[in-house]
């Protein structure tokens, strides 16, 4: 099954990338652009009898490697 895991940075946490990409898209003219927040996507093909054990794998692997849960929030989805 494919597992799809989403990381971001937490509210209140600074995000330089954004910054940078939000000062860059101004750059270029795109004016109407506001607080920008980078994040990630990580697709896996996980070996799971169902959804349900699928997403608790994905969820063990967010907690184990994928994000920092210090500073990062993730959300796992089962998408087929």
């Amino acid at each position: 099954m494919k597992v799809r895991v989403f990381v971001s940075l937490k509210e209140g946490v600074l995000d330089p990338q954004g910054k940078a990409v939000g000062h860059a898209l101004a750059s270029l003219g795109f004016k109407n652009v506001g607080d920008v927040r980078i994040s990630r996507v990580v697709d896996l093909d996980v070996a799971a009898e169902t959804a349900d054990e699928a997403r608790k794998e994905g969820e063990a692997m967010a907690k184990a490697l994928l994000a920092n849960e210090v500073i990062e929030d993730f959300k796992v989805e089962v998408v087929a």
